[in-house]
């Protein structure tokens, strides 16, 4: 956990970095179009510089959409810059910019930062971590599949392949909205302190919010290793923590495929997120648990 002056001006940090962006990886950009058809390097220059345009606004609002651009955009430029350091003269600085500044979009207070844009002033929203089985592959495919669906049919029928080009384009976008959609979803996963208590919100594990109210929200900390909590973490990496209650409280748990859940109750409750440290530290200032 970063140190609270730090934290303060990580969205400052953030911001230079974008900004700085077409000065470090644009030349490098440049030269690797310099031998595309006028057209291709037209459209290509365009996409850059919208791209470019549409992360700089996300760092400007903070907002859960914005965390999802800056987590899409931000990896595409490295993987841009990298084709361009394999198809040209490599640049070193175009790489390292662009993996840097893909490392602060994915950074945990990058997350905090844009997920309590919105959020009411007597609320403060920490983000949960992916579920585990989405970060060894679906979330990766998902990305690539999202950014290819933007980028490819523009690109070929700028390059004259007319019919390849009109069907990546009637095809890629709509898959592409579906995908950034269901990217989104994980913006929306959060721990939130609120007046009345804990509450938990995850659409992809729990069909509705689950409010742990303050008086019956006995501890919060690391969980044992031995615990019999309901595991809400989706096997989620990292330190998890373990709410105790002094009653059972209803859970509905999201069954894929199927518009009803599972309903269950329990009096202990799993869940990870991307910064515990600062969880427990919320918890208490606002002596929760």
């Amino acid at each position: 956990m970063l140190p609270r002056n730090v934290r303060r001006a990580f969205p400052w940090i953030l911001r230079v970095w974008w900004v700085v962006l077409p000065f470090t990886a644009g030349p490098a950009f440049a030269h690797a179009l310099r031998d595309a058809d006028s057209s291709v390097q037209a459209v290509a220059s365009v996409g850059l510089w919208l791209g470019w345009a549409v992360g700089l606004a996300a760092t400007l609002v903070p907002h859960p959409i914005s965390l999802t651009t800056l987590r899409v955009v931000a990896p595409a430029a490295v993987v841009g810059a990298v084709i361009a350091a394999v198809g040209s003269e490599a640049s070193v600085l175009a790489v390292a910019w662009t993996a840097v500044g893909a490392a602060l979009a994915f950074a945990p207070d990058t997350g905090i930062w844009c997920v309590n844009g919105p959020a009411y002033p007597n609320e403060r929203r920490f983000p949960l971590r992916a579920p585990g089985a989405l970060l060894v592959g679906p979330i990766e495919l998902a990305w690539a599949l999202a950014v290819a669906g933007v980028a490819a049919g523009p690109l070929l029928l700028a390059g004259g392949h007319w019919i390849w080009g009109a069907v990546a384009t009637v095809l890629g976008l709509p898959v592409a909205a579906l995908l950034l959609r269901s990217l989104h979803q994980l913006a929306k996963r959060w721990a939130v302190f609120v007046p009345a208590g804990l509450v938990l919100v995850d659409p992809l594990g729990l069909m509705d919010s689950v409010l742990l109210r303050r008086p019956q929200l006995r501890s919060l900390g690391p969980a044992p290793a031995d615990t019999t909590a309901l595991d809400l973490t989706q096997r989620a990496p990292g330190l998890a923590l373990e709410a105790v209650l002094s009653d059972d409280v209803e859970i509905v748990l999201v069954r894929p495929g199927r518009s009803q859940g599972d309903r269950t109750t329990a009096g202990r409750l799993l869940f990870t997120p991307t910064l515990p440290g600062a969880v427990l530290e919320e918890a208490a200032v606002r002596r929760v648990g």
